[in-house]
């Protein structure tokens, strides 16, 4: 961790180091650029100032041309008024004196023409310098704007950079100070773990001087104790537990594990391809004029019927052998019994897979002959005749394979590591071959139903047959696939040495001493886990006869509440019993009493019809003496008519005896046996509706508990996802805060220095006014000395 902080914070200082330099270079370029400014500036002011001179030359230069535009003309004034003279005294002759008026004349036009051409001239390089004065003015106000943008630029890189470096230099303090404060808790927790290695150190040399002498003493005792070596001989060492590879037992389980898996899902894959290939030996014929199955087709058909009867026992097989591969057992290729029963039932698939071959070939080679196959159809069906000749010899190839790899467990020294290694290799290339068989044979299949989809005559049946036979070729394809890939990528962990060995020599495990060995190592662990096992923890002595007599006046007194409690139990339990007995014959005998009653009725019915409107039978038996039990019985006849003759209840587990008054004259006996067996018939099914509906409160209650679980579960889950997301919300607040804090300063200290630029820039502006006014007074001062010169 220290030279994690170390090396980040060399990384930082490089990097701090780099950007100084470069701050460096940029200040030199923004001083460099400052001074050709300025220098530009200069020349700028130069260029001025020779304008300035120049329009001031070129203002005397007019001033002096209009003074000799006027002579010229005062000249041209007085050449007329001669000339006019002239002219009048032509007739007169020449005097000396007009000679030598035109020799004047003729003087002062040789000066004009002089001027003249002066004039023209300078105004000739008045344009020039004027036209090229404009073209320098104008490279130098692009080169000035060029130059200010660029300054410009400059200026707000180093802004930036300066803003940058700040920051920068702020994140490397506190970078600073955090990896001061780790290394300072680095390097107490360095003294602590010194400190701790010293006794560790201190603890080693004593327990490495203690096991030096454990060990001399072990050695000693050996020599003396120990007369019979068992590893000296190969037969008893044998014998020998071997030490125990549990991470190659875990290996070995998860493997055989996944490659169930991959043999289940290509069993599932045969057993519809095989079932879907007798649908479509039965509905193939597509003309109704030919037979709908021949005698070939129908054995063929038989054969595939009983496809399951040999590849179920594949799954079986190694659903047996990946059991058998525990923890606790040693598997090697010498102790896998259950790989040759494997192996067997891969044979005997094999077989039938070469016994249905000619039948396939067979049946293909009918359809090839029906009228409405065509020539591209039979091009496929030969290609998948070729297909599953290919199939059928590397299911051969594999049987074989597997059967060799299941002969050590048979037979010792039948196949050396190095060959099972090899068998291995073979094993894997065996399956990729398979693999591609299997795939080119779907690819065939999926052209030739294309081709059978165009027939006109094809059936429906027909068509969702070639469907669910692609798509078994599919899944067959894909879990092909997938085992060969597996058995690629664990290659290494089958070819490679399983280091089961017996103890003290080289060799591998005799196969039929394997029993043996494993049953001594069960023992041995058996008697390992029985001597570890912690002995109960016994109470002392002299305690135990401290506490006897109270130990014992308790145990009698327990056993004593004992024998109370089952005896009242018992009471309770057969005055319960009687309770019932003395309920159901109360309820016996009002059943009785209603019986009698309704028989009384029908004798006084029958008494009144035969007195033919005589007196009342009840009134006179009423009131003939010594008839009590008649009154009661007309009394009890007039409670059960007035309470509507219902139910009688009871508050015992018996429950409810219900009675219904017959006209048929039953015996006692029958009518209480059958009265009995109605009622407990009864209370039974209302028992059976009240378990029925307990049970269905209970289901209900139990899935509401489930969802409830559930849902609490979920509540737990989103919110221990609610608190690592305000977690995650808080420290994201804290670092925006960090950043708000940082931006902020930031930007305050670029605004300081904005404003601190404004005000030298407002003084430069003032300063240039300044200058200018003093230009313009100048050249206004220059212009009046002009004017007053003319």
């Amino acid at each position: 961790m220290a030279a994690d902080l170390q090396a980040k914070y060399t990384k930082l200082a490089l990097e701090y180091s780099k950007l100084r330099a470069q701050n460096q270079v940029l200040k030199k370029g923004v001083v460099d650029e400052q001074a050709s400014s300025t220098s530009l500036k200069d020349q700028v002011k130069q260029r001025e100032q020779s304008l300035r001179k120049v329009e001031q030359e070129m203002d005397s230069l007019t001033f002096r041309n209009q003074q000799l535009a006027k002579r010229v003309e005062l000249l041209q004034e007085e050449l007329s008024a001669s000339e006019a003279k002239g002219k009048k005294s032509k007739n007169k002759g020449d005097s000396p004196s007009q000679q030598g008026l035109q020799q004047t004349q003729s003087v002062f036009d040789e000066d004009l023409q002089k001027k003249i051409q002066e004039n023209e001239r300078l105004h000739i390089q008045f344009y020039e310098a004027d036209e090229q004065h404009r073209q320098q003015e104008s490279q130098l106000k692009v080169q000035l704007e060029e130059l200010e943008r660029d300054h410009e630029q400059h200026q707000a890189i180093v802004d930036g950079l300066t803003s940058k470096y700040m920051d920068t230099i702020e994140r490397l303090q506190s970078d600073k100070a955090r990896l001061e404060v780790k290394s300072q808790t680095l390097e107490r927790e360095a003294k602590e773990c010194r400190a701790r290695t010293e006794e560790c150190q201190q603890q080693l040399r004593k327990c490495q001087s203690e096991l030096n002498r454990h060990v001399k003493k072990s050695s000693i005792v050996i020599q003396e104790k120990v007369p019979f070596n068992d590893t000296k001989f190969s037969d008893y060492n044998s014998l020998n537990v071997p030490p125990h590879n549990r991470r190659h037992q875990l290996k070995a389980r998860d493997v055989a594990g996944q490659a169930l898996g991959f043999v289940q899902d290509i069993v599932a894959a045969l057993l519809n391809f095989h079932s879907y290939t007798e649908q479509r030996v039965h509905i193939y014929p597509l003309d109704s004029s030919i037979e709908p199955i021949s005698p070939l087709n129908q054995k063929f058909s038989q054969y595939l019927h009983e496809n399951a009867a040999y590849v179920r026992p594949l799954e079986e097989g190694l659903v047996q052998l990946h059991q058998s591969i525990t923890e606790d057992t040693v598997t090697v290729l010498e102790t896998v019994g259950k790989l040759k029963d494997f192996a067997d039932h891969f044979t005997s698939y094999t077989h039938f897979l070469q016994k249905i071959l000619p039948y396939q070939l067979k049946s293909l080679e009918e359809e090839c002959w029906t009228p409405l196959c065509t020539s591209s159809l039979t091009s496929k069906n030969q290609e998948l005749q070729s297909d599953m000749k290919r199939i059928t010899s590397l299911f051969d190839k594999l049987h074989s394979y597997i059967s060799l790899l299941a002969l050590p467990s048979v037979r010792q020294d039948s196949m050396p590591q190095s060959s099972s290694s090899a068998v291995f290799t073979q094993l894997a290339a065996c399956l990729h071959s398979l693999h591609d068989a299997v795939k080119e044979m779907s690819t065939h299949y999926s052209q030739k139903a294309s081709l059978e989809q165009e027939l006109s005559t094809i059936t429906q049946k027909l068509r969702t047959t070639n469907e669910c036979l692609l798509a078994s070729l599919g899944s067959l394809t894909s879990s092909t696939g997938k085992i060969a890939t597996f058995f690629s990528n664990n290659l290494d962990f089958f070819t490679s040495s399983t280091g089961y060995s017996p103890r003290g020599g080289a060799g591998a495990l005799n196969p039929l001493q394997a029993e043996s060995m494993l049953g001594n190592k069960k023992k041995a662990s058996d008697y390992m886990h029985a001597i570890r096992k912690p002995r109960p923890e016994t109470v002392p002595y002299r305690e135990a006869l401290l506490h006897r007599r109270v130990l014992t006046s308790s145990t009698e007194s327990r056993e004593g509440l004992t024998q109370q409690v089952v005896a009242s139990q018992e009471k309770i339990a057969r005055l319960e019993q009687e309770k019932e007995h003395w309920l159901l014959e109360a309820q016996l005998g009002r059943v009785r009493l209603e019986k009698e009653s309704q028989r009384i009725h029908d004798l006084e019915t029958q008494l009144s019809s035969a007195l033919g409107g005589g007196g009342s039978p009840a009134h006179s038996l009423g009131q003939a003496p010594g008839s009590p039990a008649l009154t009661s019985l007309e009394d009890g006849e007039v409670e059960e008519r007035g309470a509507g003759k219902e139910a009688m209840l009871s508050n015992s587990l018996v429950g409810m005896l219900t009675t219904t008054p017959t006209n048929e004259d039953v015996g006692d006996e029958e009518s209480r046996e059958q009265l009995i067996k109605t009622h407990y018939m009864a209370r039974v099914g209302e028992l059976t509706t009240q378990l029925q509906v307990s049970d269905s409160k209970a289901v209900n209650f139990h899935a509401e508990c489930r969802a409830l679980a559930k849902r609490l579960a979920i509540a737990e889950k989103s919110r221990e996802t609610l608190t690592e997301e305000i977690k995650l919300a808080n420290q994201n607040i804290t670092r925006l805060q960090d950043e708000l804090a940082t931006t902020k300063r930031s930007y305050k200290e670029q605004l300081s220095m904005m404003s601190d630029h404004l005000c030298s820039m407002n003084e430069t502006l003032s300063k240039q006014r300044e200058e200018i006014d003093t230009l313009k007074l100048g050249s206004k001062g220059n212009s009046k000395l002009l004017k007053k010169s003319r």
